[in-house]
Parts: structure tokens; C-alpha cells; sequence
């Protein structure tokens, strides 16, 4: 580690414990050239997961576009805002757990979908109306047909 005092790269680490809740270790060093202590931070680097949108085009996963979906698909239904967190953290976790960084919205809309439709069947139709872009009445029917013949 570089001395932000003199410049030389060669340091001792005198002190080392974890910070931030974890997310992070804080090391005191001590520079053997010039004697004077600095702290630097030591971090996992944060790789971000992109989101494949229907037209092609990519952007960050973003946790609270997800929650606001969820709560318009929700809204006025007995869900609190504890189970739709969950479904949040469920999809993320199923992200963590793959290889790839890239997701598309069709799997992101599939991992919901299936929490949902347990959860609450009308917010399910709700969720699945704007996901599958129900464009009449004969594909809503459709998708609600096929909840009522599952039960």
C-alpha cells in the first residue's frame, strides 16, 4: 500500500478488525519509511446484476423498481409489507445464486409469478396482466382459468 505521507509502498499492518457490520476491514498500517500510521478499507468489490429488458437493452437491478411493481400489483390486497419484501429477497437470493450477471425481465416476472400466485391469486392476475401484457379479455380469462382449474 502506497504512503499517502511519503509515497513508499512498503508498510506494516498494525491493527485489522472488520467495520461497516462486516461489509468491510479496516486496517491500521504503519509505513516503514517514514514511520507516520494511515488506515485504509478493504472491500469485496460489488458487481452489479443487469437487468435484459424486452427490447434488448440493459440496466442495473434495482430492489425498489421490483418492490413498487409488487405493491401496484397489491394494492388494497391483505399483503403486508413484510411478505413482499420477502418475495424481493427470495429473487435476489435466486440472482446470488447464479453464475451469470445478466437476468432478463421474463425470468425476473417467472421467479415473482411463482410467489405470488401462492400468495394471493388477485394480486397473482394483477402481477401477470402487466407481465404477460394481456392485450383482451380472452387471454385474461385464459390465465384465470387455468387458477381456477389448478385449485
Amino acid at each position: 500500500m502506497k504512503c499517502p505521507f511519503c509515497g513508499e509502498l512498503k508498510d506494516r499492518v498494525v491493527d485489522s478488525r472488520e467495520s461497516r457490520d462486516g461489509l468491510a476491514v479496516r486496517r491500521r498500517r504503519e509505513c516503514l519509511s517514514c514511520g507516520r500510521r494511515f488506515t485504509s478499507y478493504e472491500e469485496i468489490e460489488d458487481i452489479p446484476y443487469m437487468v435484459v429488458k424486452n427490447d434488448g437493452s440493459r440496466e442495473d437491478f434495482d430492489r425498489k423498481k421490483l418492490l413498487a411493481g409488487l405493491h401496484r400489483a397489491c394494492q388494497k390486497r391483505p399483503i403486508t409489507v413484510t411478505e413482499l419484501q420477502e418475495i424481493v429477497e427470495a429473487v435476489e437470493q435466486e440472482l446470488h445464486e447464479q453464475e451469470d450477471r445478466e437476468i432478463s425481465t421474463r425470468q425476473i416476472g417467472a421467479l415473482i409469478m411463482a410467489r405470488l400466485k401462492d400468495l394471493d391469486q388477485v394480486a397473482y392476475v394483477r402481477f401477470a396482466s402487466v407481465y404477460r401484457k394481456f392485450e383482451d379479455v380472452d387471454a385474461f380469462m385464459e390465465e384465470l382459468q387455468k387458477l381456477v382449474n389448478r385449485d
